[in-house]
């Protein structure tokens, strides 16, 4: 059984969660990537257009912030795991 959306939303009178990126102003001006593992953290409206690389677990995935993302987490952009296929082999 899985939880409702309603249920794991963070509380209104805590705000949402943010992480200070000190470079977010020259990520936006120049196109500097900021390397993050902070996947948890909110999108807000001043990150439009930073340059972001997201921990995956393994490598870190680029990400450029639009408006549509406001809102949501920057670890919903960088999936952890890869597609299952079967692979057809020679032997059978």
């Amino acid at each position: 059984m899985r939880a409702s959306v309603v249920a794991l939303a963070r509380s209104v009178w805590k705000g949402p969660y943010f992480v200070h990126f000190p470079k977010l102003q020259e990520s936006i001006q120049y196109g500097t990537p900021i390397k993050t593992m902070a996947r948890s953290c909110t999108i807000m409206p001043h990150m439009i257009g930073a340059l972001f690389e997201i921990h995956n677990g393994k490598s870190y995935i680029p990400l450029r912030v639009t408006e549509d993302m406001v809102g949501r987490k920057l670890g919903e952009f960088s999936h952890t795991r890869k597609r299952f296929s079967y692979q057809l082999s020679k032997n059978k």
